[in-house]
């Protein structure tokens, strides 16, 4: 049971929040943003980061797998339902989706493609990342690439969290 309210469009004070759901997002839309209507300014914050990462130099293919090892590494539900159908919409097949918690023996991923995931593995468990790491990312990535995948893992890292402290269930048909 999640923490705090859902609101609607109907019980919030804010209407401009939902104005941008709306234009933004699929609606109804996802709970996580529901439970943070009740402090619209920082929902704004949120929203605008969350699409500046969404049009990152990092390629969506290589963005979802990031998310989704995250997802997997937190047993994050939520991030892993919400974040496969964007899988699937960037290329990856439902093979490459089951097979994301043991993706460094699997075949179904390229070397750029482990490099990336083994990054985020490593920052989500240990925070520092180690400079074999790096470089093994970095032997795939520009420097603006590199950047974007910091910034995306960080982000789904307290994407997870505020998913957890707040107790935000997973919508029916997840």
């Amino acid at each position: 049971m999640a923490r705090v309210k859902y609101l609607n469009r109907a019980s919030s004070p804010n209407q401009a929040i939902f104005d941008r759901l709306e234009k933004e997002r699929k609606m109804p839309t996802a709970n996580i943003f529901l439970a943070l209507t009740q402090t619209p300014e920082l929902l704004d914050g949120f929203l605008t980061y969350a699409n500046a990462l969404r049009s990152s130099p990092l390629s969506p293919r290589l963005r979802e797998l990031a998310i989704l090892t995250v997802g997997h590494l937190t047993n994050s539900r939520y991030e892993i339902a919400h974040h496969q159908s964007h899988g699937l919409k960037a290329g990856l097949t439902q093979a490459q989706l089951d097979a994301v918690p043991q993706f460094e023996t699997s075949s179904l991923y390229t070397d750029q493609e482990k490099a990336v995931m083994t990054f985020a593995k490593e920052s989500t468990l240990k925070v520092d990342v180690s400079d074999d790491s790096w470089s093994r990312a970095a032997a795939f990535l520009g420097e603006p690439e590199m950047i974007a995948l910091v910034l995306v893992v960080s982000w789904y890292n307290s994407g997870v969290r505020i998913m957890a402290g707040l107790g935000i269930e997973l919508e029916a048909g997840h």
